[in-house]
């Protein structure tokens, strides 16, 4: 009887939810990594010329964002350039930075939404095409469930040149059912958020798809869609604006480093692709 009971009760227990959250240009004001190009160059992983690419490339993937190809030839060239990268001394020179870096940058709106949906029980989830040791620290900041996050392949304290798991286009939509049937997630009652049309795989994956600051693509596609436009423009930092988030300590902090590295070395190759006039896409 009891056995038949406790079977009853499950079998009513409401579905699980999870809101998915891409991280750049949705939960934060830029790029999560461009702003390492200075602190990369003062620990000699980059020279001046590619310090001042990183800042032309923040400027880039502000206004334009970058499209499927730039982001596949992206991946080959962070891939060449952090090889035989010292894992350790990248993780050293970024833990000193992540935190003035990041958490200026948190958007409030995205905070409160993280905030609304957690009160609501439902799982935070950050999706991202960057490298997983920075991604993680900035969930752990948020106070995300789970990250899904690019993995870069190291091999004797050193970076081999290859990527393990690459997130990014129906690669993150892939992830998120994978994460879904593992935790019991109902993705028709989850609720996704991103700001570029590479994520509308994600965005269909669920069955509340928002797109914030959209690039022009993906802004079409939510007016086709009727999909809900959110604008996000009040970055704050975040130990003000939730205080009560646990904020990582130093050894979370140094796992970050790789994952700005790969970032780094993707957009300076995005810069140098990108030195013609742009035209918006």
């Amino acid at each position: 009887m009891v056995v038949a009971y406790a079977h009853l009760v499950e079998n009513h227990l409401p579905p699980r939810t999870a809101a998915f959250f891409d991280l750049d240009k949705t939960v934060i004001a830029k790029s999560s990594t461009l702003a390492f190009g200075r602190s990369f160059y003062h620990g000699g992983l980059i020279n001046r010329r590619a310090v001042l690419r990183t800042a032309y490339a923040q400027f880039v993937y502000l206004v334009g964002g970058a499209d499927h190809d730039q982001m596949e030839g992206m991946r080959k060239y962070l891939s060449d350039l952090c090889r035989g990268w010292n894992v350790q001394q990248v993780r050293e020179i970024v833990a000193e930075t992540l935190h003035d870096l990041i958490d200026p940058i948190i958007y409030d709106e995205a905070a409160s939404l993280i905030e609304e949906h957690r009160a609501a029980g439902r799982d935070v989830v950050i999706v991202s095409a960057s490298g997983s040791e920075v991604v993680e620290p900035i969930g752990e900041m948020l106070g995300a469930d789970h990250v899904i996050a690019t993995r870069m392949v190291v091999e004797d304290g050193a970076y081999n040149g290859e990527i393990e798991h690459y997130v990014y286009g129906p690669a993150k939509a892939d992830a998120i059912a994978l994460l879904a049937e593992s935790e019991g997630y109902d993705l028709e009652r989850s609720f996704a958020y991103s700001d570029s049309a590479t994520d509308i795989p994600m965005l269909e994956a669920v069955g509340h798809p928002y797109a914030v600051n959209p690039d022009r693509a993906l802004r079409k596609e939510a007016v086709s869609r009727e999909w809900p436009v959110l604008t996000f423009s009040r970055p704050v930092r975040l130990n003000q604006r939730l205080p009560s988030l646990p904020m990582p300590q130093g050894p979370v902090l140094v796992m970050a480093a790789v994952g700005a590295a790969v970032a780094t070395a993707g957009l300076v190759w995005l810069a140098s692709r990108r030195r013609r006039p742009m035209l918006m896409s």
